[in-house]
């Protein structure tokens, strides 16, 4: 499948599964994480007052359900603080408190020091898709210091993971799915991805049902501020990181009153429709290609690629690229790497500067005709497990993008499209340009051109952009905070590389973010990191 229109994030554990593939024995299994979510019981409440009421059973957490991505139980934080999950029950529908409802999965850790505590601090890694019952515990040594004053908190969003997850084809058949050809070069090619895409959203609309119109952002949005209440908190202190800040964003537009502490890491720009925010990201693709192949330059015979420029280096991109287009190579086992996943791998490498040296060794691989370490990569960003089984991070990301936005266009009228978006990356402008008809067959109608942010009367919110980020442009963060108000949205800069700033290891933007957190110092707007 091409790069999503929407963010992701929280990539660095999903990539060095990716790795782990390539020397991952055939024919291993996992069947950890069975069990599965309660099945919702279509109960009657008694309004959200009496769902606000409810207790959370909290035990131990089971290992991820294959939804989530397979793989152990979390182990207990340093110190020996456990893991501990439940399930909240929510409407499905909030027009009708007292009908049916649907069950989320939730995941905490306990604040470190209980005399100290503020109350609960809730994450959402981004995607949309990504599940936070496994993001949290994956990611928890970057926030440890927040949990001197905090219950680390997370959750599946609805059709995410074990809260009632979004599942549109089987194994075998994404596996098929994504090998397909995303870029059409004649009609006969357009016809397969269109009939291909159709059978895709058919899929989810025959495994979600009556599901599948819920799944959006604003529910979510009304999910947590519910999770607060059962939480026994009087304000959402919040977390947000990619998808996570739009999410925040509509939370603090529905409930601004209810704004606590909130911070949005790798900001998506909520002005964008679906070709601004489309186009810039594959502007941002495209610079942080740009700045890997500038280190190689300056590597000299250190780098693998060939080139002595940065156009040299992607001009050797894009005729492996084409190549492939013609003829896929080996891969891992019986599949093998096409056009399509080697840009699906070349982008999620491209999500954390940690992760060049992967982007190099692979390219340089598939120069010589071993496509294993890109589509491995590929893999980690489709949430394809080792055992062949695949997470729903992909089926839930559709399902949310396309109950979000109203606007959708047929192939045909993507096509129109793809002379600016080739114009602003000639590696990711066809794949990102064909995929503005992602939503094009989609059954469920969608809400929104953009969504609405403004959250006069909210608590102070920082918002933090990124110069070199990938996939939310840095740009992303004063739009954001423009649109959450005057007095709402504090900008801070990271001037950095890969998605996301406070997980860098930057201590200018982890000060900055824990003063506020902990002690609810607000940093100037305009502050720039380093």
């Amino acid at each position: 499948m091409p790069i999503s229109v929407a963010q992701r994030t929280a990539r660095r554990a999903a990539l060095l599964t990716a790795t782990a593939l390539l020397t991952a024995t055939a024919g291993c299994s996992d069947d950890g994480g069975k069990a599965s979510a309660p099945e919702s019981s279509g109960a009657r409440s008694s309004g959200l007052d009496g769902l606000a009421a409810q207790k959370l059973e909290w035990s131990a957490c089971l290992p991820p359900s294959p939804a989530e991505g397979g793989g152990p139980a979390p182990t207990p934080l340093p110190g020996g603080t456990p893991w501990e999950c439940a399930f909240m029950t929510a409407p499905l529908d909030y027009a009708e408190p007292d009908g049916e409802t649907v069950d989320l999965a939730l995941i905490r850790a306990k604040a470190a020091a209980p005399d100290k505590r503020i109350g609960s601090l809730i994450f959402n890694f981004g995607g949309p898709g990504g599940s936070g019952v496994t993001g949290l515990p994956g990611f928890a040594g970057d926030f440890e210091s927040l949990r001197s004053r905090y219950d680390l908190v997370s959750f599946d969003p609805r059709g995410v993971g074990r809260s009632v997850p979004v599942e549109c084809e089987d194994d075998k058949e994404l596996d098929a799915y994504y090998a397909l050809d995303f870029t059409p070069d004649d009609a006969v090619e357009e016809k397969t991805l269109s009939e291909a895409q159709q059978g895709y959203a058919d899929g989810c609309e025959r495994n979600a049902g009556s599901r599948l119109p819920h799944v959006g952002t604003e529910n979510a949005a009304r999910d947590m501020d519910l999770m607060r209440r059962v939480l026994g908190d009087d304000k959402l202190h919040y977390f947000g990181i990619s998808y996570g800040t739009e999410l925040g964003g509509v939370y603090a537009h529905l409930f601004p009153k209810n704004v606590g502490r909130a911070v949005f890491d790798a900001v998506v720009d909520p002005s964008a429709g679906v070709v601004a925010g489309a186009l810039g990201q594959t502007k941002g693709f495209q610079l942080a290609l740009d700045n890997f192949a500038q280190d190689c330059v300056k590597r000299g015979d250190a780098c693998r690629l060939p080139g002595s420029s940065v156009a040299g280096i992607e001009g050797f991109i894009t005729d492996l690229l084409a190549e492939l287009d013609a003829e896929p190579i080996a891969g891992i086992g019986d599949r093998k790497l096409t056009q399509t996943q080697a840009t699906n791998g070349i982008a999620q490498a491209l999500y954390s500067k940690e992760f060049w040296p992967y982007l190099e060794q692979g390219l340089d691989e598939a120069d010589g005709g071993n496509g294993a370490l890109l589509l491995a990569l590929s893999d980690s960003m489709n949430g394809r497990n080792q055992n062949g089984s695949y997470s729903n991070i992909q089926s839930a990301n559709a399902a949310i993008n396309c109950v979000d936005f109203k606007e959708r266009y047929s192939l045909g009228q993507a096509k129109e499209h793809l002379p600016e978006f080739r114009k602003a990356s000639p590696v990711f402008g066809d794949f990102m340009g064909w995929a503005l008809a992602s939503c094009g067959q989609w059954p469920v109608p969608g809400g929104w051109e953009h969504p609405d942010v403004s959250a006069p009367g909210s608590a102070p919110i920082l918002v933090i952009g990124n110069t070199g980020d990938p996939a939310t442009p840095y740009e992303g963060a004063r739009a954001m905070a423009d649109a959450l108000g005057k007095g709402v949205g504090v900008e801070l800069t990271y001037r950095g590389q890969g998605h996301g700033a406070y997980s860098s290891g930057d201590r200018c933007v982890k000060a900055a973010t824990d003063a506020y957190l902990l002690n609810g110092k607000v940093p100037a707007s305009g502050t720039v990191c380093p």
